[in-house]
């Protein structure tokens, strides 16, 4: 898929110290599927996603399942109904999407839950 290969993802897992990230990393490498993913969460930090939800509101449609690979941030408002996924929320951003009742996932969750990564659409930015 796209040219990741594993052993890449691998090498930047040893540098990765925050346990939820590095269980994160291992289940997604283990699928194919979901190495895209995998390999994305592995940046340097400097070079995580981050992502407002203006600018998700801009890019998704009602109903799909939206994956996120980095932090959801909490700027401006998402008032499409959608399923959203991310490895990390913003304490603005949970607010803001609970009192919109928008279904949220955990990137972990998601992984275990769909291993066929079907139906997801990734934000990269």
């Amino acid at each position: 898929m796209n040219g990741i290969k594993k052993a890449k993802v691998e090498k930047k897992l040893r540098r990765k110290t925050n346990p939820e990230l590095v269980e994160t990393i291992i289940a997604a490498k283990k699928n194919p599927k979901w190495l895209e993913i995998a390999n994305l969460i592995s940046r340097p930090k400097r070079k995580q996603i981050s992502v407002n939800l203006d600018q998700i509101n801009e890019k998704v449609k009602d109903g799909e399942r939206v994956i996120v690979p980095g932090k959801i941030l909490g700027e401006g408002q998402l008032n499409k109904k959608i399923a959203l996924v991310g490895f990390s929320f913003s304490q603005s951003a949970k607010e803001k999407l609970k009192k919109n009742k928008i279904e949220t996932l955990e990137l972990l969750n998601e992984i275990k839950k769909n291993p066929e990564a079907k139906n997801i659409k990734i934000i990269r930015e």
